[in-house]
């Protein structure tokens, strides 16, 4: 791609159905970052100022057009090909009960073309994430602890992430994952 064929693409306005998607969002201040037109003529996947939302070619109504705010990213791979797409992995985080999230299974987005989605992605999810850190469990396994910027809330959210599911039924491993995020909470807090 030549430096004027980027130039055009770095300033090239969204898609039509992709803007109005946006526009009529329940978000007055939602504002598109970037897009990446899906394979097979399936839409788009839109990184905007709340989250990634797919926009199908055809908008029927803005209610279907759901967002995965970005402190719900539990983790997005991207794999780029040579022809200049690639493909998104993106695994949700869904809260169970308060302070424990479990992971969704992931979806795949498969993109003719990336653009700058990619880099705003990682950007949009690392934001959110204030600490982060993994704990061992009796026996085997783990979990994840990680503390989060939620917008509109002053205060971070802390929440777990066992590795495996089981684990959140197991009485012991409960507390012991309660006790450690309690004790990243505390040493969190000054004095």
């Amino acid at each position: 791609m030549s430096f004027l064929d980027q130039l055009k693409k770095r300033f090239e306005r969204a898609p039509e159905p992709v803007r109005v998607a946006v526009l009529a969002s329940s978000d007055p201040d939602e504002r598109v970052l970037a897009w990446g037109p899906l394979s097979r003529a399936q839409g788009w996947l839109v990184a905007t100022s709340r989250g990634l939302r797919v926009v199908p070619p055809e908008v029927a109504s803005v209610d279907q057009l759901v967002v995965l705010p970005w402190h719900e990213v539990g983790h997005a791979r991207w794999t780029a090909t040579n022809d200049g797409g690639g493909s998104f992995e993106v695994t949700a985080l869904v809260e169970v009960e308060p302070g424990v999230q479990v992971r969704q299974t992931p979806i795949r987005y498969v993109l003719t073309e990336a653009g700058d989605l990619p880099s705003v992605v990682r950007r949009r999810v690392d934001q959110t994430v204030v600490a982060s850190q993994r704990a061992p469990l009796p026996d085997r396994g783990g979990v994840l602890l990680v503390a989060r910027r939620i917008p509109g809330q002053a205060a971070r959210e802390w929440s777990v992430v066992f590795d495996d599911d089981a684990d959140r039924n197991d009485p012991v491993k409960r507390e012991v994952a309660r006790q450690k995020l309690a004790d990243a909470v505390a040493a969190e807090q000054p004095e």
